[in-house]
């Protein structure tokens, strides 16, 4: 039986949410984990791979606008250090607390469903991001698009299908 998440987004490896400037924060966390990946300092890694906006730490894209790590025909080089924000696509907080924004993401990506509800889909994206600890809360270093308050968090999990993931 397939998850709840599993349910709503099915990833095709397109790199559709690779492309563009604007969004691919590195959290602390992240930074950890993907200097560890990489066998480089923090200062290596902002030096290589980073700039500073809005006083986060955000990925570069290169010349055709795709995240620096993406890699034409093989997905992301780091794959498994990749950002938080990288990893809870498409539950972000835009998507799960508004269902134009999902209606927009749905023609954006090929791999959320076509016929999901959003509260469905809501549901299903706070259980994974509760379960992936992917729920941010620090608006200084991480992505806006994971924090999800815990009053939000209730009711998207109790307007939809899934139950709230275990604490």
């Amino acid at each position: 039986m397939k998850r709840p998440d599993e349910e709503a987004f099915d990833c095709k490896m397109c790199g559709h949410c690779c492309l563009g400037e604007g969004g691919i924060v590195v959290g602390p966390k992240d930074l950890t984990r993907i200097c560890s990946h990489l066998e480089m300092t923090p200062e290596e890694f902002e030096t290589a791979y980073g700039e500073r906006r809005g006083g986060k730490l955000m990925i570069r894209v290169k010349n055709d606008q795709f995240c620096i790590f993406f890699k034409d025909g093989k997905g992301c080089s780091v794959h498994e250090a990749k950002p938080d924000i990288c990893r809870a696509w498409p539950f972000f907080r835009g998507n799960l607390v508004d269902g134009d924004s999902l209606e927009m993401a749905k023609d954006f990506c090929p791999g959320i469903k076509s016929d999901i509800r959003h509260a469905e889909f809501a549901a299903a994206g706070v259980g994974y991001l509760r379960d992936n600890g992917l729920l941010a809360s620090d608006t200084t270093s991480e992505a806006r698009a994971l924090i999800v308050t815990e009053e939000e968090a209730e009711t998207l999990t109790r307007d939809g299908s899934a139950a709230p993931a275990a604490s």
